[in-house]
């Protein structure tokens, strides 16, 4: 168990290295941009309207008290560790950024005195106006606000948000930042925050047969995404949503979509890949228009589509990796097993699966099993329960009492196989 002592020393030894690595990386890169020609900048007429605020600086400045806190708000050294790599990255991910596309803050901000003075010329010793997109101040803004917000509970989480999001907004009260400063660097935030998630870590597969024909089809709309780019800067959005698709299906698992036992979709996964989720909520709302909402398959087990009012059975089972879990089931006995669409899960995936399905049965009675659609990775879990169940069953006759009780069912040759492994294992 990791002491109280341990962490405050080595929270100590590495903000001793963070500090000095921080005002050095940005410093010099800031040096080095003042020294270039032809620094341009991205500008919107409405920023414009924008009102200088003196007093936004203490928020602002606020940000470099809460860096050296943070350190020190961590109940494990492993939750220290990757929050440094997440500080460290921050740094070099922007740095890079001001080298590669180098950009320069235009407006000339008036004559300031008193505390707000004294404070923009503390700030303007070392902060030229260069190192603009992306805005490192967003980036370690969102990081922090993320960091600070699992430690706190009930008001102190919303005056925690509150705080943070006056911080974002001095970025640009204080014309420090031009908004496409502030886009790009919230943008770096969450993908620094969707790399070195909470716990755990990645595990790399490669993929083969459908899923690697998925990550591929993926990969093709994220180039063709970002060949949109040229037309319009907002394609960056689902060039990156299907470019972490493509990663989950070829490389990372359903892992890279950050959706929990509890179906909770992480805040930085929930936005990078909103482009691709209301694609998908357009395709289900599509197909589901003449699919019934659920059908009984037996013992108290049901299996339908994703669920959009709250259903009649105690528990629900949610195999769903793309979508949050349904609000119509707030409230009620709730698991979640997120899996991706199209492919089979991994065998430990659906070993988890039908032992949640049997726990929930027989603690609940009633389960609604369900996918996107119900057809294809629900109707996997519910035919592996029966054979698990009913060991006298062949899998050709679990999967007829599975399409007799919904005909619309699929089961591809690649489900049929992994059927037919998971039988010998139920019945070894």
């Amino acid at each position: 168990m990791t002491s109280q002592r341990s962490l405050y020393w080595q929270g100590l030894g590495w903000l001793t290295l963070l500090a000095p690595f921080f005002f050095l990386t940005y410093g010099q890169v800031n040096q080095f941009t003042a020294g270039r020609e032809n620094i341009g900048s991205l500008v919107f007429d409405w920023e414009r309207h924008i009102p200088f605020i003196p007093l936004t600086i203490v928020p602002y400045w606020s940000l470099d008290l809460l860096y050296g806190l943070s350190l020190f708000a961590c109940t494990s050294l492993k939750m220290q560790r990757r929050l440094v790599c997440r500080l460290v990255l921050a740094s070099l991910t922007a740095c890079i950024g001001f080298l590669l596309f180098p950009l320069q803050f235009t407006f000339t901000r008036p004559e300031i005195t008193g505390l707000a003075g004294w404070l923009f010329g503390q700030l303007e010793q070392f902060d030229l106006p260069y190192n603009q997109s992306p805005s490192l101040h967003i980036i370690l803004c969102w990081l922090l606000w993320r960091h600070f917000h699992r430690h706190l509970t009930g008001i102190w989480q919303k005056l925690n948000t509150l705080w943070f999001l006056l911080i974002a907004i001095s970025v640009l009260t204080t014309w420090q930042h031009h908004f496409i400063d502030v886009l790009t660097g919230l943008a770096l935030g969450m993908v620094i925050d969707w790399l070195i998630p909470d716990e755990g870590g990645w595990r790399w597969q490669r993929a083969s047969g459908k899923r690697q024909q998925l990550a591929g089809r993926y990969f093709c709309g994220a180039l063709v995404c970002l060949a949109g780019t040229f037309l319009t800067l907002w394609l960056w959005w689902p060039t990156l949503a299907l470019l972490i698709v493509a990663l989950a299906y070829g490389f990372l698992g359903v892992d890279a979509l950050q959706k929990d036992h509890q179906g909770r979709l992480s805040p930085a996964a929930w936005w990078l890949l909103l482009p691709w989720r209301t694609g998908m909520l357009f395709s289900m709302r599509l197909y589901t228009r003449r699919l019934p909402a659920m059908n009984a398959v037996i013992d108290g087990i049901f299996l339908g589509t994703y669920p959009r009012r709250p259903p009649a059975q105690r528990a629900v089972l949610d195999l769903t990796s793309e979508f949050p879990g349904s609000r119509a089931l707030q409230g009620g006995v709730y698991q979640c097993v997120p899996m991706l669409d199209l492919v089979n899960p991994d065998e430990a995936s659906l070993r988890v699966a039908v032992d949640a399905l049997e726990q929930l049965r027989l603690t609940q009675g009633s389960v609604l099993v369900h996918c996107a659609l119900g057809l294809s990775r629900s109707a996997l879990v519910v035919t592996a329960w029966l054979l698990q169940r009913y060991p006298e069953l062949s899998v050709t006759g679990a999967v007829m009492r599975v399409r007799e009780a919904r005909p619309q069912v699929v089961f591809t040759p690649e489900h049929m196989e992994m059927l037919e492994r998971w039988k010998k294992q139920v019945t070894a």
